[in-house]
């Protein structure tokens, strides 16, 4: 399969800043072997989608209904009606700063996949979890809990561990790919032979500089990036290691 690096901007952008990045991204040359997705804040998605080129549009989050009287939330169907291919589930943020559980996250990528729209499912452990040595069984439930009768040819997992999100620390390429294997076989436990076609990126302070080692390793099929992927040329650099590994 070809790699997969998802851009993640959170809540960060202006329209000068969607200009400025499109400008750039369009000015570099293309890439092979690799996917590239870009999850803007919901009021750039159409002046994203008008304007990239080589790019699929993916958003950060959806509702957990389809329509209704949820002011401020939206559906699934409606990020589809976007032009919307992936949809982030579950990120760490969502579950600490927000609440979200296992529960609410399988429902959001069931309403995802439902909407013929790939659910990037999120897992990963705290520090305490992984001083204490229960990462991999905290990682093991939330994946069972999180992808319940969620369809595995719409699925991609994306493994961040907490403690290497926007604090400048990244798990070493034998930690993280050590916990891809792990995934790996809770998936063809839960899918079959299905689980093997499963993508699964990491997702922990990727940077240029950490990229290439990091895509070298055999269990890790991309990146979801955050702040790197604030800059044109520091993301494709990142999803050009990617499609060099995949070459």
């Amino acid at each position: 399969m070809a790699g997969l690096v998802i851009a993640n901007w959170k809540m960060h952008g202006s329209t000068a800043a969607v200009a400025e990045f499109v400008d750039q991204w369009n000015r570099l040359p293309p890439l092979g072997h690799v996917d590239t997705v870009i999850c803007p804040p919901y009021p750039y998605l159409a002046a994203v989608a008008d304007a990239m080129t080589g790019m699929v549009l993916g958003a950060q989050n959806c509702a957990e209904a389809d329509q209704g009287a949820f002011t401020g939330e939206v559906s699934a169907d409606m990020l589809a009606d976007w032009g919307c291919r992936y949809v982030l589930v579950g990120h760490s943020e969502r579950r600490s700063l927000y609440g979200e559980g296992d529960a609410q996250v399988a429902i959001k990528a069931r309403r995802v996949t439902a909407a013929g729209i790939k659910a990037v499912v999120c897992v990963g452990e705290t520090l305490d979890n992984r001083e204490s040595g229960g990462h991999e069984a905290v990682v093991g439930r939330q994946l069972q809990a999180s992808l319940a009768e969620v369809p595995a040819a719409e699925l991609v997992v994306a493994y961040e561990p907490v403690w290497a999100i926007g604090t400048g620390r990244v798990a070493t390429p034998e930690q993280a790919d050590g916990m891809h294997a792990v995934i790996r076989a809770h998936l063809h436990e839960q899918y079959g032979d299905a689980g093997n076609d499963v993508p699964i990126v990491y997702g922990g302070s990727v940077k240029p500089e950490n990229a290439a080692e990091l895509f070298q390793c055999p269990n890790i099929d991309g990146a979801l990036v955050g702040g790197a992927s604030l800059d044109a040329g520091s993301f494709w650099q990142i999803a050009s290691a990617m499609g060099a590994g995949r070459a």
